[in-house]
C-alpha cells in the first residue's frame, strides 16, 4: 500500500541512470556517459550543452550520495499528498441516519458450520441477543482457521490470545448493556501490512518475516473501537503483488489448483472459505478487486482518501486504499461504516460521510453501463451479460455510455507512477541488495520493477502526475453524471487503472460460477467520489434479487 521530495528522494534525476551501473564497476562519470544516458529519457543534447551540465551534475551526485547515506522508513511521508478531491468540487458534507436493512428472529442453526457463511448482521443478532457468546464465536472462527488455514496457505498469524481478551470484554461489555453496534464481539482478519504492536506485521516478504512495529494501525484503532475481535493476520502477496508470498501461494477456496489473486490474497480466500466473517484488505491497483473477482467475494474499494492508512505498509502514496473485503455488499456497507475517517496522520485522508439508504428503491437511481467494455467481450453468454438482464428484471433501464478511455489515458500513467512511488518505498532494498531475498524473481516482480524505476526521471514523473490530474478531471466529468456505472470486473479496458488513479470508488460483487471452470465470475459498480453509499445499495440490491453472494465452496461447507 502506500512520502518524499519530488526530484531527489522520489525518483532520480536522468544522470543517476548510470550511477547504480558505473558505481559497481568503481568508473568514474564522464562527459560521454551523459550523451549516452540522455537517449534514455528521449533527449538530446550537444557538446556545449554536455560542458555546461557536467559540473552540476557531479554535485547532484554528492547529493545523492549524503542522502543515501540516511536511513528512510516506510512510513515516512513525503510533504506532498496527493488528494481525489478537483478543485471546485461540491461535496455533500451531511451525515444521515442509517436505516439498515437488518434481520430479525435469527437462530442458532443445527448444524453450527453454517455459522461459517452467516452474514454480519445475523452473527450481529445472535450476539446482541446473547444467543452465543463472541468466546464461543471467536472460538467458532480460530478453529476454522487452524483447520483450514495451511490448506488454502491465506494465514500468517492466528491472534488466539488478543482475539479471546478482546472476545471476553466484548461479552463483558454486552452483558452490562453496552452495545457498541454491529462489529461488536465479530471476529475479523487483517492484511499483514497493517502494523499491531508486539505482534510480526511481515508485508508477506521474507526479510521481513520477523518485523515487528511499535504502532497500532488506524483501522486496527477503528475496529478495537467498534469491538470487533481480531483472530488473526491474512497472506499478502510479497510487499502487495500477486499472491505468492514467503511461505508459499494462497489458494482459491474454489480450486486449490489455482491461486486466489492478490495482493489481498489471504483476506479474500480465508473470507470466502468462512474462516472469518470480513477482513481488511488494500488496493493500489487491483489489489481488492482482483483476488474479489477471483474468489468470488464482495470487495469495496472506497475513493481514495476514505480511510487513513497510517500503520499499514506504504507501497504508492498517491495510490494506496484500504477496503472491506466481505461476502455481501451489506457487510462491506457495515465494515466501511465503522471503518472510514481519519486520524490526522496520513495527509490524503478526509472525514466525509457515509450515507448508505439500502430500502431506496433502485428506480430512483441513474444507472449507467459501459457499453464499450461490454462490447469487447467476444463471448456474449458470459456473466456480465446476464447482469444487464437481471437489472432489467429488476425494472431498470440502464443507459449505455462509453467509459472514458482511450480518448483519455492515452498513456500508460499507472505504470510510471506505481513504479516510481514504489522504487522509492523500498530504494534501501535495491541499493542494499535485500531484494533478492524475495521470494519471486520473475521479470514481472517487485525486484525488478525496483530497478526499473530507477530509470525514470523526475520530470517525467512528475508530468505523469499532471496528465493524471486532465485524466481525473475529464473522467469525473462522466462519472458525476450517474449514480453508477456498471463495467466488467476483468477484460473490456482501463477501468481498473482509470479509477484508481482518479480515486473514484469501486464494488465488486460475484455473479456465478463460469460454466467451464467452474470458479467465480465478477461484476463492478464505479461510483461517484465519496458516494460508496449508492454503489452499495445498488450492488445490494442486485444481491438481494440474485442470492450470488450466498453461493459458497462446498470444501469448506
Amino acid at each position: 500500500m502506500k512520502k518524499m521530495q519530488i526530484g531527489f528522494l522520489l525518483l532520480i534525476p536522468f544522470v543517476t541512470i548510470i550511477t547504480t551501473s558505473l558505481f559497481a564497476q568503481e568508473r568514474p562519470i564522464v562527459k560521454s556517459d551523459l550523451l549516452s544516458s540522455a537517449k534514455l529519457i528521449d533527449l538530446q543534447f550537444t557538446d556545449p550543452e554536455i560542458d555546461s551540465l557536467f559540473n552540476d551534475v557531479i554535485d547532484n551526485l554528492a547529493n545523492y550520495k549524503a542522502m543515501h547515506a540516511l536511513s528512510l522508513n516506510n512510513s515516512t511521508p513525503l510533504s506532498l499528498w496527493h488528494t481525489a478531491i478537483l478543485p471546485g468540487m461540491k461535496l455533500n458534507k451531511v451525515q444521515k441516519p442509517i436505516i439498515w436493512d437488518a434481520p430479525t428472529a435469527i437462530n442458532l442453526p443445527a448444524n453450527k458450520n453454517e455459522l461459517a457463511f452467516y452474514s454480519i448482521e445475523q452473527l450481529a443478532y445472535l450476539i446482541k441477543n446473547k444467543k452465543i457468546s463472541s468466546v464461543e464465536l471467536t472460538q467458532f472462527f480460530i478453529d476454522r482457521i487452524k483447520k483450514y488455514g495451511d490448506t488454502l496457505q491465506c494465514v500468517i498469524s492466528i491472534q488466539e490470545d488478543l482475539a479471546f481478551a478482546q472476545a471476553k470484554q466484548a461479552d463483558t461489555e454486552i452483558a452490562a448493556g453496552k452495545y457498541r453496534g454491529q462489529l461488536h464481539g465479530i471476529p475479523y482478519g487483517l492484511k499483514d501490512l497493517f502494523a499491531i504492536k508486539n505482534t510480526k506485521t511481515t508485508w508477506g516478504a521474507a526479510p521481513y518475516q520477523n518485523q515487528v512495529i511499535q504502532e497500532d494501525a488506524f483501522v486496527y484503532e477503528k475496529l478495537k473501537a467498534a469491538g470487533a475481535v481480531l483472530v488473526a493476520k491474512f497472506t499478502l502477496g510479497a510487499l502487495a503483488m500477486g499472491d505468492y508470498w514467503f511461505g508459499g501461494r494462497t489458494k482459491n477456496p474454489w480450486n486449490l489448483k489455482t491461486g486466489s489473486s492478490g495482493s489481498s490474497a489471504g483476506s479474500t480466500s480465508a473470507t470466502v472459505a468462512g474462516l472469518v466473517p470480513f477482513a481488511i484488505g488494500t488496493e493500489t491497483w487491483g489489489s481488492i478487486v482482483s483476488p474479489a473477482t477471483t474468489c468470488g467475494a464482495t470487495g469495496l474499494r472506497p475513493t481514495f482518501g476514505s480511510i487513513s492508512r497510517s500503520g499499514g505498509m506504504a507501497l504508492s502514496y498517491s495510490l494506496d486504499k484500504v477496503g472491506p473485503i466481505t461476502r455481501s455488499a451489506n457487510d462491506a456497507a457495515i465494515v466501511f461504516h465503522y471503518l472510514h475517517g481519519t486520524d490526522g496522520k496520513d495527509g490524503s485522508a478526509v472525514d466525509m460521510p457515509f450515507n448508505y439508504a439500502p430500502k431506496t428503491n433502485l428506480k430512483t437511481y441513474k444507472i449507467a453501463y459501459a457499453k464499450n467494455y461490454f462490447d469487447k467481450i467476444k463471448d456474449t453468454n458470459r456473466s456480465e451479460f446476464e447482469v444487464l438482464k437481471q437489472f432489467k428484471k429488476m425494472g431498470i433501464e440502464l443507459i449505455p455510455i462509453n467509459f472514458p478511455d482511450s480518448g483519455v489515458y492515452q498513456f500508460n500513467i499507472m505504470d510510471i507512477v506505481i513504479g516510481a512511488e514504489a522504487g522509492a518505498q523500498f530504494d534501501d532494498m535495491t541499493r542494499s541488495g535485500l531484494d533478492d531475498a524475495l521470494t519471486r524473481q520473475t521479470k514481472n516482480d517487485w525486484p525488478n520493477s525496483f530497478r526499473t524505476s530507477r530509470f525514470v526521471p523526475a520530470v517525467e514523473y512528475i508530468n505523469a502526475q499532471r496528465h493524471r490530474t486532465i485524466l481525473m478531471q475529464k473522467v469525473n466529468e462522466v462519472i458525476s453524471q450517474y449514480d453508477a456505472i456498471i463495467c466488467p470486473s476483468r477484460g473490456g479496458g482501463n477501468q481498473s487503472a482509470i479509477t484508481n488513479l482518479t480515486g473514484h470508488p469501486v464494488v465488486c460483487v460475484p455473479t456465478g460460477l463460469d460454466a467451464k471452470w467452474q470458479l467465480p465470475t465478477g461484476i463492478s459498480f464505479v461510483g461517484k467520489l465519496f458516494d460508496e453509499g449508492t454503489i452499495l445499495n445498488i450492488a445490494h440490491q442486485y444481491q438481494k434479487a440474485t442470492g450470488w453472494d450466498e453461493m459458497h465452496p462446498t470444501m469448506f461447507k
